[in-house]
């Protein structure tokens, strides 16, 4: 089984975005799911080779167009439960 590229954006690529991999690194961990996650900043993100985008819903606008790969929109990086419930669904349906 591959091992999904998830690239967790903000808009630097150095604040939000490191949390919220954090986090989903935790999640990924906790459920027995091997992922690769690193950090991106809006403006380059389609440009850098990932399997799926997390992102706030805030700047997901500026990227759906461009992105070359799913993208998950997030409303709020500090909730622990939404961002377990979205990536878990990304996970248990690409991760088979």
């Amino acid at each position: 089984m591959k091992v999904p590229k998830i690239q967790t954006v903000c808009g630097f690529g150095c604040g939000s975005s490191l949390m919220l991999r954090m986090n989903v690194e935790k999640i990924a961990k906790e459920h027995n799911y091997e992922i690769e996650a690193f950090c991106g900043d809006v403006g380059s993100c389609c440009a850098n080779q990932c399997d799926v985008i997390f992102i706030s819903e805030e700047l997901a606008d500026r990227i759906k167009d461009r992105a070359q790969v799913p993208v998950v929109a997030i409303k709020n990086f500090m909730n622990k439960k939404e961002v377990e419930e979205k990536t878990l669904a990304y996970l248990e349906e690409n991760c088979k």
